[in-house]
C-alpha cells in the first residue's frame, strides 16, 4: 500500500478517525492491527516473518530480563540468549535477501573449476525486512546492554516492530524512543495532527512533484548505460541524486507525519545532507537511523576510534562495507558502500595536510569561499558514488564512469531532449532541485520550517498549505494510467 495512492489515504483517515474514537485502552491494539493489515496488503504470507522476528527477540529480552543484570555467573547464559535471537533474524535476513547473491557469485567461481552450481531460490524479497530486523537487532543489544528494560507485553512490543508508519522504509527506530511512547497512547491534538499535515503534505510534494520527474531523466540515461555521452551521465547523476533525496526524504516525512497524527514522534533522519562540507558530516546527516544504528551496534563495539588509526581506518571500512550489503545484494551496492568507506578514510589521514595548506594560502578556514568549495568537493564525490548506487551491475556502472571521464562535446538541444525530458520538465527540473538546496539552506538557519510557518497567522497557514496542495495537484507525477511510482527503498 503505497503512500502516494489513493488506497493508503483511505485507510489512514479511517484508521486515524477509529484510533480516537475508540477507548484510549483499545487503541494500541487497533494500532497493531492496522500495522498487521497495512503489510499484509503486499502479501500477507510474509506477515510470519515479522511475527517471527518479533517474536524471537521478545523472547531474548524476557530471558534477558529473568537472567538480571550481568554477573559472574550468568554471562554466559545472556550472551548465549542474545546469539541465538541475532542468528535467527540475521538467518532470514541472509536467507531471503543475501543467499541467492553468494550463490550466483560462487557459481562463477565452481563454474570455472567444473564443480556443479549451487541451487538459487525462487523467492520474493519480503518488503522491509532490512528495517525491521534491524530494529529487532538493536532492541535485542539494548536490553542486553541494559539501556532499556525488556518489554513485558508481547502484543505492544510487535506493535514496536510493525509500526505501519516506519515499517516499510524507515526510520529504523530505537525501542528506548517509540516503546515508551507506546505506553499510554495520546489524546488528539489538533496542534499535533496539523504539524504532522503539514509534514505529509512537504513528503508528498518531495516525491510526486520533485522526486518523480528527476526520475524521467535519470531513468532514460542509465537504461542506455552510457551510451548517451558524459555530458548525460553526469546530468543524470546529480538529478539521481536530488531524486533519491527527495524520493527518501518524502517517505520519512509522511511516516514522521502520519506518526504524529497518531501521537508517536519519530526520529529526524536526514538534516540537510547536501550542505555538508566532508563525507563523514555527510553520513552524519543521511539516513541518520542507519548510519547511528552502524555506529552504535558495529563501530563502537569493534573498538570505534579508540585503538590507533590503523585499526580506526578498518573498522570504518568494514562498517561501509556492511552499509553497502545493506541497500543491496549486489556488487554494485559493496562498490558504493566501499567508496564510501575509501573516502573517509582518506578524509580523516588527509585533514591535517589540508588545513595546512589552508593556512599556506592564507585562506581561514571557515571562510565562506573554503566552506563552499568543501560543500561542492563533498557534493561531487557523493555523486560519483551514486553511479554505483543507480547503474543495474558493475559493467553498466563502468560504462557510466567511462564515458563521464570522456564527456565529449557539449551536447546540443536536440541531443538534451534525447535524455527523457522535454524543455519545460527540464526547466521544472531546475527550479525543483534549486528548490529543494534552498529548504535545506533556511532550515540550517531557521529550524524546522513547518514548526516556523505554524506560528504564523491563520491565514498565512492555509494559504501555504492550499498552495502545497495545488502543486501536488498541478505538477505532481502520477504515472501511466494514473499508477503511483514506488519508492526506491521499498527495494531494501
Amino acid at each position: 500500500m503505497n503512500f502516494v495512492s489513493l488506497r493508503f489515504c483511505a485507510f489512514f483517515v479511517a484508521a486515524v478517525f477509529v484510533y480516537y474514537v475508540l477507548p484510549r485502552r483499545a487503541r494500541q491494539p487497533w494500532l497493531l492491527a492496522c500495522s498487521c493489515f497495512f503489510y499484509m496488503c503486499w502479501n500477507p504470507a510474509y506477515i510470519v516473518l515479522i511475527l517471527f522476528s518479533a517474536f524471537s527477540t521478545y523472547l531474548c529480552g524476557r530471558a534477558l530480563a529473568v537472567l538480571g543484570a550481568p554477573a559472574a555467573g550468568n554471562r554466559g547464559r545472556r550472551r548465549a540468549a542474545m546469539a541465538v535471537s541475532l542468528a535467527a533474524n540475521l538467518g532470514i535476513l541472509f536467507f531471503f535477501k543475501y543467499y541467492n547473491f553468494f550463490a550466483q557469485s560462487a557459481n562463477g567461481l565452481l563454474a570455472a573449476r567444473g564443480f556443479p552450481a549451487v541451487p538459487l531460490l525462487g523467492v520474493l524479497l519480503p518488503v522491509g525486512i532490512s528495517f525491521y530486523t534491524f530494529q529487532a537487532i538493536g532492541y535485542t543489544v539494548d536490553v542486553y546492554r541494559g539501556s532499556v528494560s525488556a518489554e513485558q507485553r508481547f502484543w505492544r512490543y510487535l506493535l514496536f516492530i510493525s509500526f505501519f508508519p516506519q515499517l516499510v522504509a524507515g526510520p529504523i527506530e530505537r525501542s528506548g524512543n517509540i516503546l515508551p511512547q507506546l505506553q499510554l497512547p495520546a489524546r488528539f491534538s489538533y496542534e499535533r495532527a496539523k504539524s504532522g499535515l503539514v509534514l505529509m503534505l512537504w513528503g508528498y510534494i518531495q516525491k510526486m512533484v520533485v522526486a518523480d520527474r528527476l526520475a524521467l531523466l535519470a531513468d532514460t540515461v542509465y537504461a542506455q548505460g552510457g551510451a548517451l555521452g558524459g555530458w548525460a551521465t553526469a546530468a543524470a547523476t546529480v538529478l539521481f541524486c536530488f531524486e533519491l533525496y527527495c524520493d527518501f526524504s518524502s517517505y520519512t516525512d509522511i511516516a514522521r507525519g502520519a506518526a504524529r497524527i497518531l501521537g508517536v514522534e519519530l526520529m529526524e533522519n536526514f538534516r540537510s545532507p547536501f550542505l555538508s562540507q566532508s563525507v563523514a558530516e555527510f553520513w552524519r546527516n543521511w539516513h541518520i537511523s542507519l548510519s547511528s544504528f552502524f555506529r552504535d551496534y558495529l563501530y563502537i563495539p569493534l573498538g570505534g576510534s579508540r585503538r590507533g588509526l590503523a585499526r580506526t581506518c578498518v573498522n570504518t571500512m568494514v562498517v561501509f562495507l556492511c552499509s553497502g550489503l545493506w541497500h543491496g545484494a549486489a556488487w554494485t551496492f559493496v562498490a558504493w558502500g566501499l567508496l564510501h568507506g575509501l573516502y573517509l578514510v582518506c578524509g580523516r589521514l588527509t585533514l591535517p595536510l589540508r588545513k595546512r595548506l589552508y593556512t599556506a594560502l592564507r585562506v581561514p578556514y571557515g571562510c565562506l569561499p573554503a566552506r563552499l568549495w568543501r560543500t561542492a568537493w563533498t557534493f561531487a564525490l557523493v555523486a560519483f558514488s551514486m553511479i554505483f548506487f543507480r547503474a543495474g551491475g558493475m559493467d553498466a556502472a563502468l560504462s557510466m564512469v567511462r564515458s563521464l571521464l570522456r564527456p565529449g562535446a557539449f551536447p546540443g538541444r536536440e541531443a538534451v531532449l534525447a535524455w527523457g525530458m522535454d524543455g519545460p520538465d527540464l526547466l521544472l527540473s531546475a527550479v525543483c532541485a534549486a528548490a529543494v538546496v534552498l529548504c535545506d539552506v533556511l532550515r540550517r538557519r531557521w529550524g524546522s520550517l513547518s514548526a516556523r510557518l505554524l506560528q504564523k497567522p491563520l491565514a498565512v497557514q492555509w494559504a501555504v498549505l492550499l498552495a502545497g496542495v495545488l502543486t501536488v495537484a498541478i505538477f505532481g507525477m502520477y504515472g501511466e494510467g494514473y499508477v503511483e511510482k514506488p519508492f526506491i527503498y521499498f527495494q531494501f
